[in-house]
């Protein structure tokens, strides 16, 4: 299955649509339906967009989980909770609806970045300061990564 990779920069338009890049949409047009899940991220301040069929892998693996437990009651909560189910029109954008675009902070210059299974929708503000490089310790990292074969 292709992953979605690669990050776009765009604008919201006055609507609140957003344009989801062409590699994007060559991948959802090619192995999934146009229908796509809208949702907060659980912690950073950014939505994903989930194809059906992502977004259907994603609810399988909750529905199996201990429901009792305090995490993913939170994650529940906060992801779960807030998808909205979205249709990609002809012209290649999403409306995102205006709840979401104001917890996200979605508004003008934005982010669109492939994460493989999903999409990562960003304040292009809140972008840049995530992916700053200032202050990271780079040998830990490269450790954690090589330890994951990476």
């Amino acid at each position: 299955m292709p992953a979605f990779s690669g990050k776009y920069y765009y604008t919201v338009d006055p609507k609140g649509r957003i344009i989801i890049p062409s590699p994007f949409r060559k991948i959802i047009s090619a192995h999934y339906n146009t229908k796509l899940y809208v949702t907060n991220a659980l912690f950073d301040h950014c939505l994903h967009i989930y194809p059906q069929e992502e977004w259907n892998r994603l609810e399988e693996k909750v529905r199996d989980l201990p429901k009792m437990d305090k995490d993913i009651k939170l994650f529940k909560r906060r992801v779960i909770a807030s998808a909205t189910e979205c249709e990609l029109d002809k012209q290649g954008r999403v409306l995102v609806p205006a709840a979401l675009r104001e917890d996200a902070g979605i508004n003008g210059d934005i982010a669109i970045v492939g994460q493989i299974e999903k999409i990562e929708l960003w304040n292009r503000k809140d972008w840049d300061a995530v992916t700053e490089l200032e202050g990271i310790d780079q040998e830990s990292v490269e450790e954690k990564l090589s330890n994951y074969g990476l």
